[in-house]
Protein backbone atom coordinates (compact mmCIF):
# COMPACT_ATOMS: atom_id res chain seq x y z
CA UNK A 1 0.00 0.00 0.00
CA UNK A 2 1.40 3.09 -1.34
CA UNK A 3 1.38 5.68 1.12
CA UNK A 4 -1.10 8.77 0.98
CA UNK A 5 -3.77 6.48 -0.29
CA UNK A 6 -7.53 7.77 0.90
CA UNK A 7 -9.83 5.07 1.73
CA UNK A 8 -13.04 4.89 -0.17
CA UNK A 9 -14.71 2.10 1.60
CA UNK A 10 -14.27 0.06 4.50
CA UNK A 11 -14.34 -3.90 5.02
CA UNK A 12 -18.56 -4.07 5.10
CA UNK A 13 -19.04 -1.83 2.19
CA UNK A 14 -16.86 -4.21 0.31
CA UNK A 15 -18.53 -6.94 1.78
CA UNK A 16 -21.87 -6.22 0.96
CA UNK A 17 -21.06 -5.19 -2.72
CA UNK A 18 -19.30 -8.54 -3.18
CA UNK A 19 -21.85 -10.38 -2.09
CA UNK A 20 -24.72 -8.58 -3.76
CA UNK A 21 -22.20 -8.81 -6.96
CA UNK A 22 -22.03 -12.38 -6.62
CA UNK A 23 -25.32 -13.79 -5.90
CA UNK A 24 -26.69 -11.26 -8.75
CA UNK A 25 -24.54 -13.13 -11.00
CA UNK A 26 -25.33 -16.89 -10.28
CA UNK A 27 -28.79 -16.12 -9.92
CA UNK A 28 -28.85 -14.36 -14.12
CA UNK A 29 -26.66 -17.45 -15.30
CA UNK A 30 -29.08 -19.90 -12.93
CA UNK A 31 -31.85 -18.09 -13.84
CA UNK A 32 -30.70 -18.13 -17.69
CA UNK A 33 -30.23 -22.54 -17.32
CA UNK A 34 -33.64 -22.15 -16.66
CA UNK A 35 -35.43 -20.43 -18.87
CA UNK A 36 -34.05 -21.49 -22.19
CA UNK A 37 -33.24 -24.81 -23.90
CA UNK A 38 -30.10 -23.61 -25.39
CA UNK A 39 -28.14 -22.65 -21.55
CA UNK A 40 -29.80 -26.34 -20.01
CA UNK A 41 -25.96 -26.92 -19.87
CA UNK A 42 -25.59 -24.99 -17.01
CA UNK A 43 -27.95 -27.80 -15.23
CA UNK A 44 -25.88 -30.43 -16.60
CA UNK A 45 -22.73 -28.72 -15.05
CA UNK A 46 -24.42 -28.86 -11.76
CA UNK A 47 -26.55 -32.43 -12.20
CA UNK A 48 -29.43 -31.29 -13.69
CA UNK A 49 -32.14 -29.02 -13.61
CA UNK A 50 -33.75 -29.60 -10.84
CA UNK A 51 -30.18 -29.15 -8.65
CA UNK A 52 -30.11 -26.06 -10.94
CA UNK A 53 -33.18 -24.93 -9.34
CA UNK A 54 -32.05 -25.74 -5.78
CA UNK A 55 -28.57 -23.15 -6.25
CA UNK A 56 -30.87 -20.59 -7.71
CA UNK A 57 -33.27 -20.77 -4.57
CA UNK A 58 -30.50 -21.03 -2.09
CA UNK A 59 -28.39 -18.13 -3.94
CA UNK A 60 -31.84 -15.90 -3.79
CA UNK A 61 -31.42 -16.30 -0.12
CA UNK A 62 -28.09 -14.40 -0.27
CA UNK A 63 -29.31 -12.18 -2.51
CA UNK A 64 -32.55 -11.25 -0.22
CA UNK A 65 -29.83 -10.11 2.59
CA UNK A 66 -27.24 -8.58 0.87
CA UNK A 67 -29.72 -6.51 -0.84
CA UNK A 68 -31.26 -5.11 1.69
CA UNK A 69 -27.75 -4.25 3.84
CA UNK A 70 -27.03 -2.66 0.17
CA UNK A 71 -30.41 -0.50 0.52
CA UNK A 72 -30.36 0.11 4.39
CA UNK A 73 -26.38 1.43 3.84
CA UNK A 74 -26.51 3.43 0.33
CA UNK A 75 -29.95 4.66 0.19
CA UNK A 76 -29.82 7.84 1.38
CA UNK A 77 -26.22 8.50 -0.66
CA UNK A 78 -26.79 6.46 -3.54
CA UNK A 79 -30.92 6.82 -3.76
CA UNK A 80 -31.61 10.20 -4.06
CA UNK A 81 -30.90 12.30 -7.33
CA UNK A 82 -28.88 15.92 -6.21
CA UNK A 83 -30.24 19.17 -8.30
CA UNK A 84 -28.42 21.05 -9.89
CA UNK A 85 -25.59 19.29 -9.73
CA UNK A 86 -26.62 15.96 -11.16
CA UNK A 87 -28.60 17.25 -13.58
CA UNK A 88 -25.45 18.63 -15.23
CA UNK A 89 -23.08 15.64 -14.86
CA UNK A 90 -25.58 14.19 -16.77
CA UNK A 91 -25.74 16.66 -19.35
CA UNK A 92 -22.10 16.64 -19.37
CA UNK A 93 -22.41 12.30 -19.67
CA UNK A 94 -19.67 12.44 -16.61
CA UNK A 95 -17.15 12.96 -19.67
CA UNK A 96 -16.80 9.54 -20.32
CA UNK A 97 -18.94 9.50 -24.05
CA UNK A 98 -17.45 13.03 -25.00
CA UNK A 99 -14.58 15.07 -23.86
CA UNK A 100 -15.21 17.65 -21.55
CA UNK A 101 -12.99 20.51 -20.24
CA UNK A 102 -14.10 20.05 -16.57
CA UNK A 103 -16.85 17.31 -15.57
CA UNK A 104 -19.28 18.88 -13.01
CA UNK A 105 -18.25 18.25 -9.54
CA UNK A 106 -20.83 15.62 -7.92
CA UNK A 107 -20.45 13.70 -4.31
CA UNK A 108 -19.77 10.67 -3.62
CA UNK A 109 -21.32 8.41 -6.18
CA UNK A 110 -22.00 10.15 -9.24
CA UNK A 111 -25.50 9.85 -11.43
CA UNK A 112 -24.41 6.37 -13.80
CA UNK A 113 -23.82 4.93 -10.19
CA UNK A 114 -26.86 6.29 -8.75
CA UNK A 115 -28.93 5.28 -11.54
CA UNK A 116 -27.42 1.87 -11.47
CA UNK A 117 -28.24 1.42 -7.61
CA UNK A 118 -32.11 2.07 -7.75
CA UNK A 119 -31.88 -0.01 -10.91
CA UNK A 120 -29.99 -3.15 -8.67
CA UNK A 121 -32.64 -2.12 -5.40
CA UNK A 122 -36.09 -1.55 -7.77
CA UNK A 123 -35.83 -3.94 -9.89
CA UNK A 124 -33.80 -6.77 -7.17
CA UNK A 125 -36.93 -5.92 -4.88
CA UNK A 126 -39.37 -7.20 -7.61
CA UNK A 127 -37.34 -10.28 -8.55
CA UNK A 128 -37.56 -10.92 -5.04
CA UNK A 129 -40.79 -10.25 -4.14
CA UNK A 130 -41.75 -12.30 -7.93
CA UNK A 131 -39.42 -15.25 -6.66
CA UNK A 132 -41.11 -16.04 -3.98
CA UNK A 133 -44.28 -16.52 -5.01
CA UNK A 134 -43.08 -18.14 -8.01
CA UNK A 135 -41.28 -20.55 -5.42
CA UNK A 136 -44.59 -21.22 -3.63
CA UNK A 137 -47.16 -21.21 -6.55
CA UNK A 138 -49.88 -23.35 -4.91
CA UNK A 139 -50.78 -20.55 -2.57
CA UNK A 140 -51.60 -17.95 -4.78
CA UNK A 141 -54.03 -16.96 -7.73
CA UNK A 142 -52.81 -18.58 -11.05
CA UNK A 143 -53.30 -15.39 -12.80
CA UNK A 144 -51.03 -13.45 -10.13
CA UNK A 145 -48.79 -16.36 -10.60
CA UNK A 146 -48.61 -16.64 -14.26
CA UNK A 147 -47.86 -12.47 -14.06
CA UNK A 148 -44.81 -12.89 -12.12
CA UNK A 149 -42.84 -15.05 -15.00
CA UNK A 150 -42.57 -11.69 -17.00
CA UNK A 151 -42.31 -9.58 -14.03
CA UNK A 152 -39.34 -11.40 -13.18
CA UNK A 153 -37.65 -11.56 -16.66
CA UNK A 154 -38.25 -8.02 -16.73
CA UNK A 155 -36.60 -7.25 -13.72
CA UNK A 156 -33.69 -9.54 -14.38
CA UNK A 157 -33.22 -8.01 -18.10
CA UNK A 158 -32.60 -4.60 -16.75
CA UNK A 159 -30.30 -5.37 -14.02
CA UNK A 160 -28.33 -7.69 -16.29
CA UNK A 161 -27.60 -5.20 -18.77
CA UNK A 162 -26.98 -2.48 -16.19
CA UNK A 163 -24.38 -4.60 -14.78
CA UNK A 164 -21.83 -4.88 -18.13
CA UNK A 165 -22.27 -0.77 -18.09
CA UNK A 166 -21.28 -1.14 -14.36
CA UNK A 167 -18.61 -3.63 -14.85
CA UNK A 168 -17.05 -1.64 -17.54
CA UNK A 169 -17.05 1.89 -15.81
CA UNK A 170 -15.77 0.28 -12.82
CA UNK A 171 -12.71 -0.76 -14.64
CA UNK A 172 -11.90 -0.13 -18.00
CA UNK A 173 -14.11 3.32 -18.43
CA UNK A 174 -12.85 4.33 -15.44
CA UNK A 175 -9.32 3.84 -14.52
CA UNK A 176 -8.35 3.55 -10.81
CA UNK A 177 -11.68 2.83 -10.18
CA UNK A 178 -11.62 -0.99 -9.15
CA UNK A 179 -9.14 -0.56 -5.96
CA UNK A 180 -11.90 1.24 -3.98
CA UNK A 181 -13.60 -2.43 -4.14
CA UNK A 182 -11.30 -4.33 -3.97
CA UNK A 183 -8.76 -2.89 -1.56
CA UNK A 184 -10.62 -0.16 -0.20
CA UNK A 185 -8.18 3.03 -1.11
CA UNK A 186 -7.52 5.05 -3.89
CA UNK A 187 -5.56 7.56 -5.11
CA UNK A 188 -6.07 11.45 -4.50
CA UNK A 189 -5.47 12.43 -8.08
CA UNK A 190 -8.38 9.60 -9.15
CA UNK A 191 -10.68 11.40 -6.23
CA UNK A 192 -9.96 14.62 -7.59
CA UNK A 193 -10.92 13.63 -11.25
CA UNK A 194 -14.11 11.50 -10.30
CA UNK A 195 -15.60 12.61 -6.88
CA UNK A 196 -13.97 16.21 -6.59
CA UNK A 197 -16.80 17.67 -4.10
CA UNK A 198 -16.76 14.04 -1.93
CA UNK A 199 -12.90 14.57 -1.30
CA UNK A 200 -13.73 18.58 -0.20
CA UNK A 201 -16.74 17.07 2.31
CA UNK A 202 -14.25 14.71 3.86
CA UNK A 203 -11.90 17.27 4.07
CA UNK A 204 -13.84 19.36 5.41
CA UNK A 205 -15.46 17.18 7.86
CA UNK A 206 -12.82 15.80 9.21
CA UNK A 207 -13.71 11.83 7.92
CA UNK A 208 -10.74 11.83 5.43
CA UNK A 209 -8.65 8.93 6.29
CA UNK A 210 -5.41 8.81 4.02
CA UNK A 211 -3.06 5.90 4.92
CA UNK A 212 -0.30 6.24 6.69
CA UNK A 213 -1.08 9.56 8.16
CA UNK A 214 -2.71 7.94 11.38
CA UNK A 215 0.57 5.81 11.73
CA UNK A 216 2.50 8.38 11.83
CA UNK A 217 0.38 10.10 14.31
CA UNK A 218 0.61 7.77 16.80
CA UNK A 219 4.44 7.39 16.52
CA UNK A 220 4.46 11.18 17.45
CA UNK A 221 2.69 10.52 20.25
CA UNK A 222 -0.93 12.82 18.83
Amino acid sequence: MKKGMIQATDAFERITHWLLAISCLVLCITGLGMMFHSFNFVGTMMGGLKSLKYVHNFTALIFIVALYMAVRMWWKEAGVFVLPEDLDWIKAAGGYLWHVDKVPEVGKYNPGQKAFFLVVALCGSLMVVTGLIMWAPLIFPVWLVRWMYPLHALGFVAIFSFFFVHLYLGTIGSPGSAPAMFSGWVTRAWLLKQHPKWLKEMEEHGTLVVYGEEKESIEHGH
